[in-house]
């Protein structure tokens, strides 16, 4: 069987790429890829597109029918404000369903196979969640699904989104909660997809946080995170730390984090399990299905 496909849907436009980087990150497509590449258990492509940006060349369903999985990042974008950025994103979603490709996306992800699957995202009343998304509770559904093999009950996770989901689309399953926002993970069918997403981001390590916070500033003074920016300074301090010793203890405590953060096999598990659970049943199944159809017509008899 040749290497597997992956494709990883960027969210941001062009500019917002670029500040990121501005302010010591990479584009969060990158830094996507770079995980897929090493959470895979063997040969893997790993492509990028970006639908957010001008006359972007996007594969139809039938491109898209060849990849084993679709990842989509997170996003500066909102959903309700529509445009041309939101709606080529939502038309390839949609393109999506119409085949058997499993989906996983982070924040901005889940937001979007929302609302291209028919349920309702909203600027969040509570106001932005950032850092660490606390006490995220698995649901008694979510502790009997994939998704969350190996993942504590309770845990608390990188963080940093204004919107989330105000309705999940028909047949979703809600798999995991906390105080801030009701939907922290979901599944649910799609057309012929099947949709997994998380409202937090799995994907990002300590230096990518420490690059938003820098990127953000000094807003986020203003929004009462920090009594100053001395303070804010201090904590991107922090994150940049536990980049460099991600074992130390004191700043652990400090921040009331532990392994789910920590450690990056604890941190990442959800996409890893989409990928053992998801991705590649889905790419053994196509493969015999391939080979089916292709044993079928050698043994077709001639006229």
């Amino acid at each position: 069987m040749p290497a597997a496909r992956l494709l990883v849907v960027e969210g941001n436009t062009a500019e917002a790429r670029a500040r990121q980087v501005t302010f010591g990150g990479q584009a969060a497509s990158e830094g996507y890829a770079q995980l897929l590449r090493e959470l895979f258990p063997g040969p893997v492509t790993v492509d990028i597109c970006y639908p957010a940006d001008p006359g972007a060349n996007l594969p139809d369903a039938a491109g898209l029918d060849g990849y084993d999985g679709i990842a989509i990042t997170g996003s500066s974008l909102n959903l309700y404000h529509g445009g041309l950025e939101v709606a080529q994103q939502v038309d390839l979603m949609r393109a999506a369903f119409a085949n058997d490709v499993p989906v996983f996306g982070s924040c901005w992800g889940l937001q979007l196979l929302t609302v291209a699957a028919g349920g309702q995202v909203r600027r969040n009343p509570r106001g932005r969640e950032i850092g660490f998304a606390r006490r995220v509770r698995i649901t008694p559904e979510g502790a009997h699904h994939a998704m969350f093999a190996g993942k504590p009950p309770v845990f608390e996770a990188m963080t940093v989104h204004l919107d989330e989901v105000e309705s999940l689309p028909e047949g979703a399953v809600l798999l995991a909660t906390n105080d801030h926002s009701q939907v922290q993970a979901a599944a649910f069918p799609a057309g012929r997809a099947m949709c997994w997403g998380v409202q937090y981001h799995p994907e990002y390590p300590f230096r990518e946080m420490a690059a938003i916070f820098r990127r953000l500033r000094p807003s986020l003074v203003a929004e009462g995170f920090f009594m100053d920016e001395e303070q804010e300074a201090g904590f991107i301090a922090d994150l940049e730390h536990l980049e460099r010793e991600p074992g130390n203890a004191a700043l652990a405590w400090r921040h009331g984090i532990d392994g789910a953060v920590i450690a990056k096999d604890m941190r990442t598990r959800e996409i890893a399990n989409w990928i053992e659970q998801q991705v590649l049943p889905g790419r053994s199944r196509r493969g015999r299905n391939l080979y089916q159809r292709a044993t079928r017509l050698t043994r077709r008899p001639l006229v």
